[in-house]
């Protein structure tokens, strides 16, 4: 038997670790850049993210979704309501299933930032402004559901105050959930997993 040469042994390789690489980030991993203000203060504009497709989801999950008002586009959220689930929000305490539910990830820091910025941007009073104003899914004119559809989340940024998410455009199906959050590798000063 004639043995192949280094170089194409060398190139073989090559070829099989980018077709690797290439299955490995379409089919199993995605590579996500956040766009905008809307995961503030968990995530930033520009922040580098590696997500795992065809994923489990569980409250509280950072996704990645296909944006149901803007074709092509993408959407990074956090689920907040399962299927089955009730979702309200009363005087910035969140209620799931009538339960008192924590939000951790939200600084109360930053939501009185987000306030004062807005009302010195657009000279307004900001007396009894909320960082998240008060709706309850079954009243929500994109929602008008007791409960989250079977097969369907609702979704919400953490900055609720300039966040477009499921309070507008509703619920998200299941296949419409490309990925779940598990990295952020950029910046090096700020990697975390979730």
């Amino acid at each position: 038997m004639k043995k192949v040469p280094w170089f194409v042994q060398l190139l073989l390789i090559m070829v099989v670790a980018f077709a690797g690489a290439r299955l490995l980030m379409t089919q199993v991993l995605s590579n996500d850049t956040v766009s905008g203000d809307s995961m503030q203060p968990t995530l930033n504009d520009k922040n580098r993210l590696i997500s795992i497709r065809h994923h489990s989801i569980k409250r509280n999950d950072i996704v990645v979704l296909n944006a149901p008002d803007v074709a092509g586009e993408l959407y990074i959220k956090r689920v907040i309501g399962m299927p089955g689930d009730t979702v309200a929000v009363k005087n910035e305490k969140l209620y799931v299933n009538g339960k008192l539910t924590p939000q951790p990830y939200l600084k109360t820091s930053f939501m009185r930032n987000e306030i004062t910025a807005w009302g010195k941007a657009y000279n307004k009073d900001t007396t009894g402004v909320q960082f998240t104003a008060d709706f309850n899914i079954k009243t929500n004119k994109s929602t008008q559901s007791a409960r989250v559809p079977k097969g369907e989340y609702f979704v919400m940024g953490d900055n609720r105050f300039v966040s477009h998410d499921g309070r507008a455009f509703g619920f998200i199906k299941r296949s419409s959930i490309q990925s779940v959050v598990v990295w952020r590798y950029w910046p090096l000063n700020q990697m975390k997993t979730y």
